[in-house]
């Protein structure tokens, strides 16, 4: 599932013009803080009309903003786009929690390269924000592959503006590069912990935080992130936060969008790690031969959509993966090492929820997916097939060795 400061600039600046003459002191410049924080929601799409999860997500925001009695030095901006694109602030000031609009936009794509691009120029390249430290959370659809043939199936965002946009990740890394590096970056959407993905924004983020399977409605437990949401290094503690409150209340059995007790499941990757995997997961290869669709049939599936049908795309258990092609004992155990290094932190509750089959079981599930490529001829599954022989996951581990 599940994305505002400029025009407070312009207003605000004439005053400052009108004081500054005669013998007025001159207004400090602003001084750093310690943390900014982005949250984008990406919500002009189905996630909008099904609970109000964007109101609740905000009212989750101020109550962690409510839990910190001093927030001087941290900033929270969210830009929300339902339909009416806006950027806020919100602040805790002397114990009132307090909304202010940054900036409103005409309606737009909010998945685009421009438009994403403007709101991060309107938070990270404005002084006002400027920080010690950055966190970036991205809200809305994911998927990290979808088999049909367009030039790019990895993505993640979803706009309806205009019939429909999704921003792919090859161009949310290009926004990222043009961004301060961030402490860490969390997609609270759908089956984004794909270690395909994560090596893609390697350079982007120290911590890369995501669920690897359906998330629940609700989304991240936002109020729970606090305050390590403004805590460097902290995102550990912030996946910790948001999985005990499903956790607590989990059953194991249906329950609704308002009692979602049908748990859920969160890792965190290091992204210095990342590349160690990636040459432990190359060696751990090496002279490996495989069965694309007895693997494709026998790894543990993050993805309970039926197959064959035009959402289902394949989302492979990272470790178990591994597991069924390294015989080799000494190899795999190296390979374990480095992956313990990289996932610094896996929760899951028993049981998940699937909008496809209901509830099914984690007892295979590690935490990171990975994709197996189809050996099906449709367009479709030849379309993302292509589009995975073009990721820096597939060069780097050398995944052509095995007729990938």
């Amino acid at each position: 599932m599940k994305t505002k400061l400029y025009l407070l600039f312009f207003f605000v600046f004439p005053l400052f013009m009108s004081a500054c003459r005669g013998d007025d002191p001159i207004p400090d410049p602003p001084v750093d803080g310690k943390r900014t924080v982005l949250v984008y929601m990406a919500a002009d799409n189905s996630i909008n009309p099904l609970a109000s999860f964007t109101d609740g997500d905000l009212e989750e925001l101020k109550a962690g903003m409510a839990s910190i009695d001093n927030t001087s030095d941290m900033h929270l901006l969210v830009y929300i786009d339902t339909g009416f694109p806006r950027l806020i602030e919100i602040e805790n000031k002397g114990g009132t929690v307090v909304e202010t609009i940054v900036k409103e936009y005409e309606d737009r794509n909010s998945c685009g390269v421009a438009e994403t691009q403007e709101v991060f120029n309107d938070v990270f390249g404005n002084s006002l924000y400027k920080a010690e430290s950055y966190g970036l959370i991205y809200w809305s659809h994911g998927e990290g592959w979808i088999p049909t043939p367009l030039p790019s199936t990895r993505w993640i965002g979803n706009d309806k503006t205009g019939g429909g946009h999704y921003m792919n990740i090859e161009d949310l890394k290009l926004v990222l590069q043009n961004a301060p590096h961030f402490d860490f970056i969390m997609f609270d959407a759908c089956f984004m912990q794909s270690v395909e993905v994560a090596y893609e924004l390697r350079d982007c983020c120290d911590y890369y935080i995501g669920f690897p399977a359906e998330n629940p409605g609700p989304g991240a437990a936002y109020d729970r992130m606090f305050p390590f949401i403004f805590q460097k290094g902290a995102a550990v503690e912030m996946a910790i936060g948001t999985f005990a409150a499903y956790d607590e209340i989990y059953t194991g059995k249906i329950g609704s969008n308002s009692n979602w007790t049908m748990g859920t499941a969160i890792d965190v990757l290091k992204s210095s790690e990342l590349e160690n995997l990636a040459a432990a997961t190359a060696n751990a290869l090496s002279g490996v031969t495989a069965d694309r669709e007895v693997l494709r049939s026998s790894v543990f599936d993050y993805d309970q959509r039926k197959v064959g049908s035009s959402y289902y795309v394949g989302y492979y258990d990272f470790v178990e993966m591994m597991e069924k092609l390294v015989v080799d004992e000494v190899a795999l155990d190296e390979w374990k090492q480095a992956y313990d290094a990289a996932s610094v932190c896996w929760k899951k509750t028993p049981m998940i929820y699937s909008m496809s089959v209901g509830m099914f079981s984690m007892k295979r599930a590690n935490g990171v997916s990975h994709y197996i490529p189809s050996t099906a001829t449709s367009a479709a599954a030849q379309a993302a097939n292509a589009a995975y022989r073009s990721t820096l996951w597939y060069s780097a581990v050398g995944l052509a060795r095995l007729g990938w």
